[in-house]
């Protein structure tokens, strides 16, 4: 499964014609997606931006997923696997980009979708989750509105008790620096997905997945099919193999080299 390159099917969120061959065309597929968000009101402006963010550390990484990226993608599955109440938290960003997988793979590890935004508005939640509803999700969770993360003094603290609120993994697609701090406070996993492997929300994981969320997610669920059957002390042993700490220093060494294909 390393250097994967699965995405959702282009096409199907009304993507430009660019064909395949472009050197740049998962990039522009991209931006198009986040742009089309913002337009559908998913996606706020400030998603365009933190998507050139990470697009510049996916660039240095060659655009595929490295080997380590790969093992905590595996080291993920399982522990979503192992996990009575796992949860996926949806953003903006998620939303526009990778709708179907991340109901794929909740359907797969059995975890709630639960709706979490910075930039929170009744009509962007409410936008999101009819989105999610559209690409395959049956219950999507976050409008209740009736828990909080101690610790957070902004709309990221708002969750539903029965859904972030009760989890004990969680896992958080894209960075989300002091929710994850918070999360990990309380004393629930966290799997992050983030291109950064020096941000807060990397460092906090149990299990930091240095890696576009395009290709992690659908990796991610790839790894559940081959676990699905294991025990509760195989999964665990997977999970207890995974160095988080490693995992990002060899992620950043592969950034600061820098050696495209």
């Amino acid at each position: 499964m390393n250097d994967s390159s699965s995405t959702e099917s282009p096409g199907k969120q009304g993507d430009t014609d660019m064909p395949q061959s472009h050197p740049r065309y998962q990039s522009l597929i991209t931006r198009h997606r986040i742009e089309e968000g913002v337009n559908a009101g998913i996606t706020s402006t400030q998603g365009l931006i933190a998507e050139g963010r990470g697009e510049a550390f996916d660039y240095l990484l060659g655009e595929r997923t490295i080997a380590s990226a790969d093992e905590a993608a595996r080291a993920a599955a399982a522990l979503l696997l192992d996990a009575e109440h796992p949860v996926i938290s949806v953003n903006g960003n998620v939303a526009a980009l990778v709708p179907e997988a991340i109901v794929e793979l909740a359907k797969m590890v059995n975890a709630d979708i639960e709706v979490n935004l910075f930039n929170r508005t009744e009509e962007r939640m409410k936008a999101i989750a009819d989105h999610l509803h559209d690409h395959g999700a049956e219950t999507v969770r976050g409008l209740k509105a009736d828990g909080q993360i101690p610790g957070l003094d902004h709309e990221r603290a708002t969750v539903d008790s029965d859904g972030i609120g009760a989890a004990d993994v969680v896992l958080v697609p894209l960075e989300d620096g002091d929710r994850a701090a918070a999360l990990d406070a309380v004393g629930k996993h966290e799997i992050v997905i983030d291109l950064n492997p020096l941000s807060r929300s990397a460092v906090a994981a149990t299990v930091p997945i240095i890696d576009n969320v395009l290709r992690a997610v659908p990796n991610i669920t790839a790894h559940a099919v081959e676990l699905k059957q294991a025990n509760n002390i195989a999964l665990t042993a997977v999970v207890d193999r995974f160095d988080p700490d490693e995992a990002r220093e060899r992620a950043e060494k592969e950034i600061r080299r820098g050696e495209l294909e």
